[in-house]
């Protein structure tokens, strides 16, 4: 039987109450003053600081693209060896567990914080990015037979089993250290048995500083290519201006609106905003199957035979013939996932008891990988098929990343009406992922504690509007690259934390022999 861990100490009995707030005093302050100190910087030096953000962007791509790829092979392999070992059976919260939430609205949150706004963002132009590139995946140019096959297989690996295993092992370390062990909802309680009672010292609070930071600049990237989408949306729908202005007042705005859901807590804000979600997303999804050029059937088996076909070489990171390429969507691929691993971690761990070990990676893993296969096969393929074909204004170049999907619906029966629908979808998405990560960071600065004022979430929603509105005005016509800028600099060091958590998991399992297993606590409650 795995060890029951205990502790005489907790982060949350640190807590200091000032000015009614419930708040763990050197993670909070540290991580509010850190990033308060970023804004300010940045709005007062743009040039200067859009120019090391880019420099720090591509040194870190560059300099560890190996142990990039190398870490997401093992978390997706350590992954699969849990799901079919025996602690597989564990259930968390103990063998009385009952789930909270239905499967449906289990998952349709989880698709809302996880992947809801990079679908819309990527759906259709990530394949078009990759298909004709100067420097395509696996060095496959379009006018190659398997172009469009690698292109597929491509964008899916980027978002499917790879890129859920990096964010299960957070959530399953935060959900059975919390539900089976005792410990508070936070990062630190998932190193408690390499750290012991050092997890509510100064060690624990650096491991929460950290994932606060990461979790911020990773969200904050997220509400930037929102922004950037709903911009490009009301200006096909309005003529509104496509300006760095705009996107900031847009995010002003949608930041706002977020505030009335994080007032309404989770069953009354983000369930009811994900199950909305969820309807409208499918509803488009059907809509583009059946009225797009492309058998939806045959584009999502060929997608999805395309990712098994090229997971493997995609996985490598010697001898490509594509570093440069791999370089800068893989390696910020995985930056990105693992930067929102305490975020979608946590989050997915909240709303996780009652799972089994074993159907909580299940899941996770499965899923939303099917799910991202669905969407990109239907949206990407029926892109590519409108370049190839020469249909619509695809056929002359995709204007950005953020217009591709609206250029895509502009070719299809009812596009006002689609194109007003993928705005409003957009938009929600923007909402649930500013509500859940301000939930998440509001979670770890207060020592773990789920119940602390509503006036705490209110503020990081605030802070996480606020950098990404000033990212994106230093960015000034390289928003992105700034936006990225600061999420690769954050996840990549993050990584080793995350690998580390590996680690401590497999001794809380007690999957490292006897001699790795700490002193048997209380049963599982």
């Amino acid at each position: 039987m795995p060890p029951r861990y205990e502790s005489s100490h907790r982060a949350g009995d640190h807590n200091s109450s000032l000015l009614g707030l419930d708040i763990h005093s050197p993670v909070f302050f540290t991580s509010a003053g850190l990033i308060t100190l970023f804004v300010a910087l940045t709005l007062i030096f743009p040039q200067a600081s859009n120019a090391l953000m880019v420099a720090v962007r591509n040194w870190c791509l560059s300099s560890f693209d190996s142990f990039m790829m190398l870490a997401a092979n093992v978390l997706f392999l350590f992954c699969a060896l849990l799901i079919v070992l025996p602690v597989g059976k564990i259930r968390l919260g103990g063998s009385d567990a009952k789930p909270e939430f239905s499967m449906l609205s289990w998952f349709a949150m989880l698709f809302a914080a996880g992947i809801g706004i990079g679908l819309m963002f990527f759906g259709v132009g990530e394949p078009l990015s990759y298909y004709g590139a100067a420097e395509p995946p696996l060095g496959v140019a379009a006018s190659e037979p398997s172009a469009v096959d690698v292109a597929m297989g491509a964008t899916i690996y980027h978002w499917g089993l790879h890129a859920w295993s990096i964010y299960a092992i957070t959530g399953l370390s935060l959900a059975y250290f919390s539900f089976n062990c005792r410990l508070p909802l936070t990062l630190r309680s998932a190193f408690y048995p390499l750290l012991r009672e050092h997890s509510w010292r100064w060690p624990g609070h650096l491991i929460d500083i950290f994932a606060v930071l990461a979790t911020i600049f990773g969200l904050a990237t997220s509400l930037g290519l929102g922004a950037a989408q709903v911009n490009s949306g009301l200006t096909m729908l309005f003529g509104i201006e496509d300006s760095i202005l705009t996107k900031a007042t847009i995010i002003v705005l949608i930041t706002s609106v977020a505030l009335g859901s994080v007032l309404r807590g989770l069953d009354g804000g983000i369930k009811v905003l994900s199950n909305i979600n969820m309807v409208m997303a499918l509803s488009l999804l059907l809509f583009v199957g059946i009225a797009g050029h492309v058998g939806a059937f045959d584009a999502i088996w060929s997608t999805a035979l395309a990712y098994a076909d090229n997971i493997v070489i995609l996985s490598s990171w010697s001898d490509r013939p594509d570093e440069g390429w791999m370089q800068s969507w893989t390696v910020f691929y995985w930056a990105w996932w693992v930067s929102w691993t305490p975020f979608v971690g946590m989050f997915i761990a909240r709303v996780s008891k009652g799972r089994t070990i074993r159907e909580f990676l299940a899941a996770v893993l499965l899923i939303p990988t099917l799910v991202t296969i669905i969407w990109f096969a239907i949206f990407g393929q029926n892109a590519l098929y409108q370049v190839q074909n020469e249909v619509g204004g695809l056929a002359q170049g995709m204007e950005s990343i953020s217009t591709g999907t609206f250029q895509m619906l502009s070719s299809l029966p009812f596009s006002q009406l689609t194109t007003g629908l993928g705005v409003i979808l957009v938009m929600i998405f923007f909402i649930t992922s500013a509500d859940s990560g301000a939930l998440v960071i509001d979670g770890i600065t207060a020592g773990g504690k789920t119940d602390s004022p509503s006036r705490q979430r209110v503020f990081w929603v605030l802070m996480g509007g606020a950098l990404a509105a000033s990212m994106l005005y230093v960015g000034g016509s390289e928003a992105l690259a700034g936006l990225q800028a600061g999420t690769v600099a954050a996840g990549i060091p993050f990584t080793l934390v995350l690998l580390l958590m590996m680690f401590s998991l497999s001794r809380g399992l007690g999957l490292l022999g006897p001699g790795a297993k700490q002193p048997s606590l209380p049963a599982e409650p």
